[in-house]
């Protein structure tokens, strides 16, 4: 493998040579990546380079493992009279005859389950309130797909990170939006332990705020007790001796804006004869010794009288709906974008229940009142839905891009209509990005197209004339090469063509040097690439079996001639299968302590994490399937060719960027303003919607 020359100013460019007296040609065939790195292999009477710096914290660590937290149950016990108890309506609230109390759960074949719902979990498994999960009708929202994104980056450094370790609870970006719990990996089976650490930068994504996913213990009134993986209230409560004494509870997130329109149900499975439960939602301002409605900043449903109420009301209720009671299905929606809130039961829609909501924080909230026993489960989308939420979902992604196309873009371009706008912001970006044969053939296709609609008509036709750019196609041959994997190559041109480039960017020549970094662990994951082809046959051309000159014991000692043989070629073929193997693993460590030589100490924080990412490779004996087995990917290849194409056009006074990424680009800012306080943009997501 060759380098080519580095520019100057920068990190410094690999060198062909290695120290002396370094050999790998007595390394047994496949040693491990960790044992390479870590210097294990020694006790094979085998010399092996060491590295410092980002790799010297993957062989010093003991395995630990931590679980998830476990929910600990109020130590107070109540038992009320057997007057109250005979009062009770109970669905699988945990009742008895000795009493109300801390019961074992109910068998499931208990006939008190007969008429409860029946919560089927989605086929991915997202039941769990303490695991991220996305909503059905949130699938193609972006501002999950955003929450998705933080989440896998954080669940990528919880793998990673063993400071987390010592936490005592567990939280997921749906339950925390500033914990991660991170866990140390488990000891290697090749003898060695070792944690990989990264600590994550800053990020926009930080601000995300989670989905509300299950109630919160923190905000809560001391009478609720929180059950099930915090999906479940219980309220355990004294008897109410005053009119508006009651207990409330809020999520542990407010619904966000930026989703559109948001929803949740509950699901009643035990109340008490005269008792209350209102579902609805508050802000923090609002008390939570009262049931939601009747406090400020809170609106809800009231179950005991099908009346709506909210803190402006000064306490009168509004007619809207029957009440509801046990087994029944409550939801409640907000849709950020009409300012409007709904309730549905048992999966029907119940019209708007209040409009001109605040612009406050909203957190979805359930209150309890009188007497003790009422019970709900929440399911803040775990589950799949009662309520058709995701078809009043569509409707509103549908009326919104009906609007969007019905909007005349002749304002964009006055002298071309639409089609042509199109065709111009096609052929305009090939050839910025150096497609010129695709250009080509673009015009080409635009011009026969517009000659058949045109058949007999003295009409001019637009000609998409690509001019044989000498700059497009040098600027191909550099993007070939990296999307070939052949980062030598794409130095090389590079400084033939354009020698300044590397040299105005430095960070653009340090992940090429990274990329190549990880080509060459590519080829350390394929080694079968660099075994020859076996024999087929391991004595039949040996001697033949049909000639009866031979006798038995003459066939018995040819056949075990044969058999030797072919054991001493093979054990030659893998012997030289071995030699290469490790000649490529050597070259590979030798680059990457040269690379990390050049880039010493914490220069910048993002070029530090990236040779940690990249140098944790060598540590597993499979790197694709580590936690960094992504950075293989060849998809990796597409954003570091197009880095450097868009700095070899800066560097020739041209655009780094195509009108037609810009427009796309512009279109997304755009959506993401209208968005942000729960605007039509919350229903549009740009990619999924008009890109794939």
């Amino acid at each position: 493998m060759t380098n080519a020359p580095p520019p100057p100013g920068s990190g410094g460019a690999p060198s062909t040579s290695h120290p002396s007296g370094l050999t790998f040609s007595s390394m047994p065939r496949r040693s491990s990546y960790a044992s390479v790195v870590s210097g294990t292999a020694a006790a094979q009477n085998l010399y092996s380079p060491t590295w410092s710096g980002p790799l010297s914290n993957l062989v010093t660590s003991t395995p630990s493992s931590s679980y998830p937290p476990q929910y600990q149950p109020d130590s107070r016990l109540h038992r009320y009279s057997s007057a109250i108890e005979s009062d009770m309506q109970t669905n699988g609230g945990g009742t008895s005859g000795g009493g109300w109390r801390r019961a074992a759960p109910i068998p499931s074949h208990s006939r008190q389950f007969a008429n409860s719902i029946d919560y089927v979990e989605y086929p991915h498994g997202q039941q769990s309130s303490n695991s991220f999960f996305t909503p059905s009708y949130l699938k193609t929202s972006k501002y999950v797909a955003q929450l998705a994104a933080a989440h896998r980056s954080k669940s990528s450094s919880a793998q990673k990170d063993p400071s987390s370790n010592h936490s005592s609870a567990a939280p997921s970006l749906s339950a925390s939006s500033s914990n991660v719990n991170l866990h140390r990996m488990a000891p290697s089976h090749r003898g060695m332990t070792y944690d990989i650490i990264e600590h994550q930068p800053p990020s926009e994504d930080d601000n995300l705020v989670p989905l509300p996913s299950k109630w919160n213990e923190a905000d809560k009134y001391g009478g609720l007790d929180i059950l099930g993986e915090g999906l479940e209230i219980r309220y355990m409560g004294a008897i109410c001796k005053h009119e508006h004494e009651a207990a409330a509870v809020r999520a542990d997130h407010p619904m966000p804006r930026q989703c559109g329109i948001y929803y949740f149900e509950i699901t009643v499975l035990a109340k008490s004869k005269d008792g209350i439960i209102s579902i609805g939602f508050s802000s923090p301002k609002a008390s939570l010794e009262r049931l939601p409605g009747w406090e400020q900043e809170s609106w809800a449903y009231h179950g005991d009288d099908g009346k709506i109420f909210f803190g402006d009301n000064q306490g009168q209720g509004k007619d809207y709906a029957k009440p509801f009671a046990v087994n029944d299905t409550v939801g409640c929606g907000v849709n950020f974008s009409t300012g409007t809130a709904f309730f549905t039961k048992n999966g029907v829609y119940l019209g708007n229940a209040f409009r001109e909501l605040k612009n406050v924080k909203l957190y979805p909230s359930i209150g309890m009142r009188k007497f003790p026993g009422s019970h709900i489960k929440a399911n803040f989308g775990q589950f799949p839905f009662i309520f058709d939420i995701d078809g009043m979902m569509g409707k509103e992604r549908h009326c919104v891009q009906a609007d969007i196309n019905t909007t005349s873009v002749a304002s964009l371009h006055p002298t071309l209509d639409e089609s042509s706008l199109i065709q111009e912001l096609v052929a305009q970006f090939l050839a910025h990005d150096g497609y010129v044969e695709t250009a080509q053939a673009f015009a080409e296709e635009v011009r026969e197209e517009a000659q058949a609609l045109h058949s007999g008509q003295d009409v001019p036709l637009k000609d998409y004339e690509v001019v044989e750019d000498v700059d497009a196609i040098n600027r191909q041959k550099i993007r070939a090469a990296i999307l070939e994997g052949d980062i030598d190559k794409a130095l090389k041109f590079t400084n033939a063509y354009y020698p300044n480039v590397l040299e105005d960017n430095p960070q653009i020549y340090f992940r090429l040097r990274c990329r190549k970094f990880i080509e060459m662990m590519r080829r350390c994951t394929e080694p079968q690439g660099f075994a020859s082809k076996r024999s087929k046959s391991s004595n039949g051309a040996a001697h033949d079996t049909s000639d009866d000159v031979f006798t038995h014991d003459m066939e018995l000692d040819e056949q075990m001639k044969d058999a030797e043989d072919s054991s001493d070629i093979m054990e030659m073929e893998d012997s030289d299968y071995g030699m290469k193997y490790q000649d490529l693993l050597h070259e590979t460590i030798m680059y990457g302590q040269e690379l990390q030589a050049d880039y010493p100490g914490d220069e910048k924080r993002e070029y530090k994490k990236t040779l940690d990412d990249i140098f944790s490779l060598v540590a597993y004996p499979d790197p694709k399937s580590s936690v960094h087995g992504h950075l293989l990917e060849p998809s990796g290849r597409v954003p570091v060719s197009e880095e450097l194409n868009s700095a070899i056009l800066v560097s020739l006074g041209r655009s780094s960027s195509a009108a037609l990424e810009k427009l796309y680009q512009q279109t997304e800012v755009l959506f993401n303003e209208i968005s942000e306080e729960g605007g039509a943009g919350a229903f549009i997501n740009v990619r999924n919607d008009f890109l794939i």
